[in-house]
């Protein structure tokens, strides 16, 4: 039997690296575990699951076959443990300390404003029931977020205590889920790592208004940090939910120096020593100063097809070296376009979103060759849980390249025209597409 290479909670747009991955691969067997966090009745798991145990479990069920590298881009869950299979197998992988230092937001803080000073906001710990007229330490406006949380749930900029109070208002099954959501991260972290503030509580820090926020990625080897590029990460106008990923960034040259000096130094800090990382900054033009957000031990999934598109390399085929003990060698420039993005489609109301008529898709096909629609429509409870615990609601994301950022936009636009997700081309819908070219 072949060796395998197991591929931890995959989500859907890995399924669209492995595909070629695996084909390029073949002596491996590609191995899937884990489960849907977002769909039921996978995610009912989340009740009891146990990380450890999991991990336990795959070691018991591979026993008899060779396993030859472990990956996941999964936050939450995949990246950790990962970490502890690699561990207990003594495979390449991120090693556990600095995983677990990385994705606690507090205690990461606390070691970069030791190393990095002039790149951490003011910032301090709470629990989700103190106080806060006593636990809040620094002046509003505070941007709130739980210590370990992923996809920006519960992510929130308060400007008073009112509103402060208003966002930890919790139902109890709210709470039983951010709990469930945690205690994996939680047992495993009290074990390694030593922080006042543990994975249930929330970090507050001082706003930064008005600057840019960039995602820097890169790799460790052998306990050498390298990058790879920087990507602009651009808002919905006078929001801070997430409009597009644009690869290589339009920041000039010499910022975008500044940032990847700055996130180098914030990964080494953490002893993050082998894998991939994406660390996210803020820039503020008119200051030049950078603020170091939090750093995301593991892949960013999302971006791995749009370096392929410029540099033309995945970041699903480093992974794959990096797990597998190779020497990294990474491409510049030697992709298909010169620019690539991950397009977000969001709603910021009450709308019900459906997936785009099949002749719409099929346009897409047959326009942009390169297009990837992915769509992640949710339903009734789904889609209000997200939309009060992200303050929007995600419903679908197109990837696509163009020879440079003029060209990328024009054909995105020309992407809004023909993508229907409101089952109706009213005037009505034709004007909210125009709103949104003129945004994006």
């Amino acid at each position: 039997m072949k060796p395998i290479v197991l591929v931890l909670f995959p989500q859907e747009y890995d399924e669209l690296a492995l595909v070629p991955l695996e084909a390029s691969h073949s002596e491996y067997e590609f191995v899937r575990e884990g489960f849907d966090l977002f769909t039921f009745p996978s995610n009912a798991r989340l009740l009891w699951f146990n990380v450890e145990l999991f991990v336990q479990k795959l070691a018991r069920k591979y026993r008899t076959r060779k396993i030859v590298a472990v990956v996941s881009t999964h936050e939450q869950f995949g990246a950790l443990a990962a970490s502890l299979v690699a561990e207990k197998l003594g495979l390449p992988g991120a090693p556990l300390k600095g995983l677990l230092t990385a994705q606690h937001k507090y205690l990461a803080r606390q070691i970069h404003l030791d190393a990095l000073p002039d790149n951490v906001p003011p910032f301090c710990g709470f629990r989700y029931d103190a106080d806060v007229t006593k636990a809040i330490t620094i002046n509003y406006p505070i941007f709130v977020k739980p210590v370990k949380a992923a996809f920006s749930v519960l992510a929130k900029r308060c400007t008073d205590e009112a509103a402060l109070r208003e966002h930890l208002k919790f139902r109890i099954w709210e709470k039983i889920i951010i709990k469930r959501l945690t205690r994996p991260f939680r047992r495993v972290s009290v074990k390694h790592i030593d922080c006042e503030i543990d994975a249930d509580c929330f970090i507050a820090e001082g706003c930064v208004d008005g600057a840019l926020q960039f995602c820097v990625d890169g790799y460790a080897h052998n306990g050498t940090v390298s990058i790879l590029g920087t990507i602009d990460s651009v808002m919905y106008p006078g929001t801070n939910a997430f409009m597009r990923f644009e690869y290589p960034s339009q920041l000039a040259p010499h910022h975008v120096e500044k940032l990847e000096a700055v996130a180098k130094r914030a990964v080494e800090a953490v002893g993050l020593t082998h894998g991939i990382f994406n660390v996210e900054l803020f820039f503020d033009p008119k200051t030049e100063r950078i603020t170091i957000i939090e750093i995301n031990p593991r892949m960013a999934g999302q971006f791995s097809d749009l370096y392929e598109r410029v540099d033309g390399k995945s970041l699903w085929a480093l992974e794959l070296d990096l797990a597998l003990g190779k020497t990294p060698v990474w491409p510049r420039r030697e992709g298909q376009f010169g620019s690539a993005a991950s397009f977000v489609f969001r709603e910021f109301g009450d709308a019900i979103k459906q997936p785009p008529p099949e002749q719409g898709q099929s346009w897409l096909i047959n326009t942009y060759p390169d297009a990837k629609l992915f769509l992640d429509i949710k339903h009734s409870t789904s889609r209000a849980r997200e939309t009060k615990w992200l303050g929007t609601y995600r419903y679908a994301l197109v990837h696509m390249g163009g020879t440079g950022h003029d060209d990328l936009m024009a054909r995105f636009a020309n992407v809004c025209e023909h993508l229907d997700f409101d089952g109706k081309a009213s005037p009505e819908t034709v004007s909210r597409w125009q709103i949104l070219r003129r945004s994006f």
